[in-house]
């Protein structure tokens, strides 16, 4: 084992062993950024970047497990992504329909699809939405993925549905409007039923949200890393736990 290897093993489990179990969060939005960069400093193909950060995520999720995280949530292809050439969405596609096999076979994962499934190719879409229903009773841990996800758009959806549905309870458009607040909304996102993040991380060195959990995220604590996605190591995580762990909360102003 190389030196530095070593070390990083040493210094996770000196901040692991200091973590407090109750200070840890229970729903950690992930925003799985830099995949492309990766792969272009690598002078490698980009679908490589995209392989190497799904394998990534397989290791995120069995760290997110150790530490008894209850939720995580998986930005991996937003709306504004669908723009990339065909050949590279058909691949990245792929990619991810792969790493969708890869959990399924994982023992007491809960996966839940999150975005707008009529956007994907049919075979991933129907993967999604049947991994869902096949994993709906698991007892573990709760993988949201975001894929043709966009935030804009999903409390867009929220209100349609919110609207169809009270509709056709024979309410008017004036007395839902007086009688609509918070709660309604968050009864109709995707996420719906689920605790809010505590934590969304996010890899790559960049610092803003691109729409990811735009309504869920208000009171989110939140954590930047510079290192690219396929970097983005167990040492990394252990860090924005402690990061978490030492903040005070605040819910309001």
């Amino acid at each position: 084992m190389r030196l530095p290897g070593l070390l990083y093993r040493l210094y996770g489990r000196v901040i692991a062993k200091d973590l407090p179990p109750e200070k840890l969060p229970h729903h950690i939005g992930m925003m799985v950024d830099g995949n492309r960069r990766w792969a272009k400093l690598a002078g490698a193909p980009t679908a490589h970047g995209h392989q190497a950060g799904a394998d990534n995520i397989i290791e995120f999720l069995g760290w997110c497990d150790e530490f008894g995280i209850r939720t995580v949530t998986l930005y991996m292809l937003s709306t504004d992504n669908m723009n990339r050439s065909s050949d590279e969405l058909q691949q990245l596609m792929g990619i991810i329909a792969n790493m969708l096999d890869r959990l399924g076979e994982k023992p007491n994962l809960r996966i839940q699809p999150v975005g707008a499934l009529e956007l994907l190719p049919e075979y991933l879409s129907d993967k999604l939405c049947s991994l869902g229903e096949s994993t709906k009773d698991a007892t573990g841990l709760h993988v949201n993925v975001a894929v043709g996800y966009g935030g804009r758009r999903e409390i867009v959806d929220a209100v349609k549905e919110l609207l169809r549905d009270e509709g056709r309870a024979g309410k008017s458009a004036e007395q839902i409007a007086d009688e609509l607040d918070i709660e309604d909304v968050s009864r109709y996102l995707y996420t719906r039923g689920q605790p809010d993040p505590d934590l969304v991380i996010r890899t790559s060195g960049e610092q803003r949200l691109s729409g990811f959990l735009t309504w869920q995220s208000a009171y989110s604590e939140f954590y930047f890393c510079e290192a690219l996605w396929p970097d983005f190591r167990k040492v990394d995580f252990l860090r924005a736990l402690r990061d978490f762990a030492d903040r005070q909360r605040r819910f309001g102003s």
